[in-house]
């Protein structure tokens, strides 16, 4: 299924749900709990912590979702949770560590802020991922592997567009260094 129809099917979920169809949740958690997994296996350490963390954002859900005013929101507003869940998370594991706010992307990025080169395999971006920062893996997985606009991700994230650009450019090139650097390594 393509993102749009994920989206609007997950609108007439949540509209059944809130109608009273109980089955419409459980048809949601079916929808987003890969995507919403893979989210969150790349923000916390373990994969156990990332299934113990997915339940308790879907227990969040399941107490908080009559409050979601506009059910098109769903999707941001899942991953909303999700992320709060996480950084929760990784406030009590002292491994973690924030990335500083006076990051700033220059003015005229250049061609280092270009896509990253079409020739990576799954386990390079996966591995390469794995070695960003949290904030910085956060971005690109919501705008380059879920498709949210820079608007979404400052709502999800609670940071400002401008920080969320900013990040986004950073992320590229830290990427783009690390995975040059690991070739540079094997060849």
């Amino acid at each position: 299924m393509t993102a749009g129809k994920e989206y609007i099917h997950s609108e007439l979920l949540v509209i059944r749900y809130l109608n009273g169809n109980d089955q419409a949740f459980v048809e949601l958690v079916h929808v987003w709990e890969r995507p919403l997994f893979y989210y969150i296996r790349r923000l916390v350490d373990t994969e156990e912590d990332a299934w113990d963390t997915m339940q308790e954002v879907w227990f969040k859900v399941s107490r908080k979702i009559r409050r979601l005013h506009d059910p098109a929101a769903f999707p941001a507003w899942l991953y909303k949770l999700a992320h709060n869940s996480a950084i929760d998370h990784l406030r009590k594991n002292p491994s973690f560590k924030f990335l500083p706010e006076s990051e700033r992307a220059p003015a005229n990025p250049g061609k280092e802020a270009s896509t990253l080169s079409s020739d990576l395999d799954a386990d390079e971006l996966h591995w390469g991922l794995g070695q960003l920062s949290h904030h910085h893996r956060e971005v690109l997985l919501l705008h380059f592997l879920e498709g949210f606009s820079l608007a979404e991700i400052s709502d999800i994230t609670g940071v400002p567009i401008g920080t969320v650009k900013s990040r986004i450019y950073f992320a590229k090139k830290a990427l783009r260094e690390i995975l040059e650097q690991e070739r540079s390594h094997c060849e």
